[in-house]
């Protein structure tokens, strides 16, 4: 049911895309070779600094690079199995890298899978424009929650944690101090698309020390520590929910500046629950909170 609804959901797409009436737009000869420049240059994109340096990313898989050009994310280059480039699916994804100035790169399957990292890799990748909130435009949401991540250290954890958010209707997540990159290769592939429907902030500890200083809301930071149970927390909003890193968790300054701390309740042996399935427990207790079920 889930191919199917995907499926669906990707025909939708490209209906609104055909509406535009845009033409379709030439295409290179095939890149044959793994020396070829614009293989190294996606094939870099694996690596953070060069991410840094060209404020690029790369995406896999035809349902994600198309959802996120429809949200309007700026797509810079598209990798594609040459003779794919008459397909209803990518044909839309070629008429927005045309809009957007980009440039298509029809190729060999093993130069896709030179450049995805993967011996069965998807037929699209598309390298995308990075977007960062900065850190003092970070605003109380009456709505949405914002997530603060200390020190996350993993990229699936902080993947699987942009999955839940965007699941959750969260606002978005603040990573603070010396994290993983969101935009890695591991960190995109985990969050299933949701990278490109969350919002991302980085900022220092002490930054984020100021910006809940001055919160109007609640700040509730998860700690071992911690005695009050997660269920009986205030999940008033507007929220920040704080979460640690995955073997120190917070820092004695993070635990202070939270209105509560809250801990999971261990029944069994394990002292600790994983960050990502912790952050996502507490995330769907302050969606309960907010948007209690109705009977029946």
């Amino acid at each position: 049911m889930e191919k199917v609804a995907n499926e669906t959901k990707n025909l939708g797409l490209v209906r609104l895309f055909a509406r535009t009436g845009l033409m379709s737009i030439p295409l290179p000869d095939p890149i044959t070779s793994a020396g070829n420049a614009e293989v190294k240059r996606l094939r870099s994109l694996h690596e953070r600094k060069f991410r840094r340096q060209t404020g690029l990313f790369l995406a896999e898989g035809m349902r994600i690079c198309t959802e996120a050009v429809a949200l309007g994310w700026r797509l810079h280059r598209l990798a594609f199995l040459d003779g794919r480039g008459q397909d209803r699916m990518v044909r839309p994804l070629l008429e927005a890298l045309a809009r957007d100035g980009g440039r298509a790169l029809p190729m060999t399957e093993s130069l896709l899978s030179r450049i995805s990292g993967k011996d069965n890799p998807q037929m699209v990748l598309g390298a995308f424009e990075q977007r960062w909130r900065d850190a003092d435009a970070i605003t109380p949401d009456p709505e949405r929650c914002w997530i603060a991540l200390d020190r996350v250290r993993d990229p699936g954890n902080l993947g699987t944690i942009m999955r839940t958010a965007d699941a959750t209707g969260a606002r978005g997540v603040i990573l603070i101090g010396d994290c993983t990159d969101p935009y890695s290769v591991e960190a995109v592939r985990a969050s299933m698309g949701a990278v490109f429907n969350v919002e991302l902030a980085a900022m220092s500890e002490a930054e984020f020390l100021t910006l809940a200083a001055g919160w109007p809301g609640q700040v509730i930071g998860t700690a071992l520590p911690a005695s009050r149970d997660y269920r009986s927390a205030d999940y008033g909003s507007p929220l920040i929910l704080l979460m640690g890193n995955e073997q120190a968790g917070l820092t004695d300054a993070l635990m202070q500046a939270c209105t509560q701390l809250v801990r999971m309740p261990m029944l069994g042996r394990s002292d600790s629950l994983n960050l990502a399935v912790a952050t996502g427990i507490t995330l769907y207790e302050a969606l309960r909170q907010a948007n209690p079920p109705e009977d029946g």
